[in-house]
């Protein structure tokens, strides 16, 4: 009979809702916040939540976070990935965003503007725009 070995415990995934998930998302936003030099106006619109939960989640007082800020979390550290690696000076990806944009969905304005749209349909076009930049790679 072969001998028994042990087996290391499966990776779990991390649990998206939990308050700690929710914590290390928003710490991660504030550093893209800062980078973009985003305006508190403006991280509510991109988050698409209220000026009290804004503050309160600046205060550290974090618990999970709907599907809807995650949604928007995911397509704004995409976007922030994908323009690291368009443009690799650390500067020039944070300045892009505000910078006019001769590209048809942007119509010369920035991709922060367009963005700024409000809907989750306005982070995920400029994801795409960036996706296809990068050759279509996600």
């Amino acid at each position: 009979m072969p001998a028994l070995v042990a087996r290391e415990p499966s990776p779990r995934f991390a649990n998206l809702a939990s308050a700690e998930a929710a914590a290390a998302a928003l710490r991660t936003f504030w550093r893209l916040a800062e980078a973009w030099k985003l305006s508190p106006a403006e991280q509510m619109t991109l988050l698409g939540v209220g000026r009290s939960a804004l503050y309160q989640w600046k205060q550290g007082k974090v618990g999970p976070l709907d599907r809807h800020v995650l949604e928007r979390l995911s397509y704004l550290f995409g976007i922030y990935a994908a323009l690291q690696l368009l443009l690799p000076a650390p500067q020039r990806a944070d300045e892009w965003v505000r910078r006019p944009n001769s590209a048809p969905l942007f119509g010369g304005r920035s991709a922060l503007e367009r963005m700024l749209g409000g809907q989750v349909a306005d982070l995920y076009v400029v994801r795409q725009y960036l996706d296809a930049q990068r050759g279509g790679k996600a």
